[in-house]
């Protein structure tokens, strides 16, 4: 098996976190793989997986060696379909997902200049904050938060952190004490995510310990613009995306709380989603290269309207 090959195969079980769904995604069998893996972990002289009989997990080298190894195949990939004969212009629909909130908040810009680039692909949009199913549904691409992907098999691309901030009313913090360290949070009402996608709880990093506090709350949602609304209406503390309630924040409608304390997972991931790394339509190709040369840009060209915020 030739080195490029050997890093194709690497990419496929990261992406699949499985040395036998990527043998299955492949066409080889599992023994392959493995030959594969022992090979390029000779060549680095590095151990590149932590294996167990359940489940396989990344060493740090392989977490590195990833994201500049994704980014080799995407870039070769690219050039080939640029030299073949049988590349052709993006056209056609562009069947496309995206969380509600961050579309409507943060990916605007992103879709309008992609559709000025490419005015032959025509995009249909559907805005949803559910789990989906890419393939069963029938979509070329998500743009979608983690907990909405189902398939374990989906290949994903980083596009945005978005910083959590622990915010409330004044009129809340009037009527009750403002919290000044993280345990006190615990007499205190929240407006929090749905259970079944995050855990009513808050973990912050304290002398290099981690301390977790349970949240009590009496409304949830999966809308995060739903939740700033009950915050502003005083239901309760709230740990929303920072760009959904920056302007309130600086008109005094809603105080950051706790901000000199480490949130672990204190970030909301906006990622890029695709069935597979081989064969894509040049539609589809065309918006993952537009996506990641968007999200290169500082984040005051993509999103001029906040620059001065």
């Amino acid at each position: 098996m030739d080195y490029l090959t050997t890093l194709k195969v690497f990419c496929t079980v990261v992406e699949a976190k499985s040395f036998t769904r990527a043998a299955d995604i492949l066409g080889v069998s599992p023994p392959v793989v493995s030959r594969a893996i022992s090979t390029l972990e000779q060549r680095l002289g590095s151990r590149l997986f932590n294996r167990t009989t359940r489940q396989i997990s990344l060493t740090e080298t392989a977490e590195q060696f990833f994201t500049g190894c994704s980014r080799l195949l995407d870039e070769l990939d690219a050039l080939e379909e640029r030299a073949t004969t049988r590349a052709v212009e993006a056209t056609g629909v562009l069947r496309l997902v995206a969380h509600t909130t961050a579309a409507v908040n943060r990916l605007v810009p992103l879709m309008a200049t992609f559709k000025r680039r490419h005015p032959q692909v025509r995009l249909e949009v559907t805005l949803t904050e559910r789990p989906v199913d890419l393939v069963a549904e029938g979509y070329d691409l998500g743009v979608v938060v983690p907990f909405m992907l189902t398939s374990d098999t989906t290949v994903t691309r980083l596009l945005e952190r978005i910083p959590l901030v622990i915010v409330a009313t004044p009129a809340y913090l009037e009527q009750h004490s403002k919290p000044r360290h993280p345990s006190e949070l615990v007499d205190h009402a929240f407006v929090a995510v749905s259970p079944s996608i995050r855990k009513p709880a808050l973990t912050f990093r304290i002398g290099g310990d981690d301390v977790t506090v349970p949240l009590t709350y009496e409304v949830s949602s999966n809308s995060p613009v739903f939740n700033r609304e009950m915050v502003l209406q005083g239901f309760g503390i709230g740990v929303l995306p920072a760009s959904l309630v920056q302007n309130e924040i600086a008109a005094g409608q809603l105080v950051q709380l706790l901000d000199a304390f480490d949130l672990v997972e204190g970030a909301v991931e906006i990622r890029l989603a695709y069935t597979t790394r081989a064969l894509l339509p040049a539609k589809v190709r065309a918006f993952v290269e537009h996506a990641t040369e968007f999200f290169a840009q500082p984040a005051d060209a993509r999103h001029p309207e906040q620059a001065g915020s």
